[in-house]
């Protein structure tokens, strides 16, 4: 069932976020000719972020997914971004699908690459007031273009 469904017991003793990680992703296609189109960054977490907003019960897979998704990478891959295992390819792939069908929904175009870019911020201490800057990006990670399949068909 992993990395779909997992038991645990965060439930009764949740381990907060540390960080804020906003995941981007972008596309891009090669056209007959061989002209390269790139789109512009497309962020998946403000995508997830609006899902839960103002839902009295926010779906468990608009708050987790991603994130989970992430996380698993992150432990499966360190941080050379090269698989070394059949769980982290999977992970890899898992990461991998969740960002071209959300950058599918959200631009309907064919693309046959996907990138993603993780930009990883600390939270901002309690009584930080809101006109301050927000916190220095920690790390500002680059992945590289994975192929996909069933989205530029």
């Amino acid at each position: 069932m992993y990395p779909y469904f997992e038991q645990n017991w965060r439930l009764f003793a949740p381990d907060p976020e540390s960080v804020n990680r906003q995941i981007l992703a972008r596309t891009a296609r090669t056209d007959p000719d061989g002209s390269v189109h790139v789109s512009p960054w497309f962020d998946l977490t403000a995508v997830d972020t609006s899902a839960v907003a103002h839902q009295p019960f926010p779906s468990h897979t608009a708050q987790n997914m991603l994130r989970r998704a992430w996380a698993s990478y992150v432990d499966s891959h360190g941080g050379d971004d090269k698989a070394h295992s059949q769980r982290a390819l999977m992970m890899q792939k898992y990461l991998g699908n969740i960002a071209a069908d959300r950058a599918a929904a959200h631009d309907g175009r064919a693309f046959d690459f996907i990138q993603l870019r993780v930009v990883t911020r600390p939270v901002a201490a309690p009584g930080t007031a809101a006109g301050d800057r927000p916190p220095t990006p920690v790390e500002n990670r680059l992945l590289p273009w994975w192929k996909v399949t069933g989205h530029g068909e």
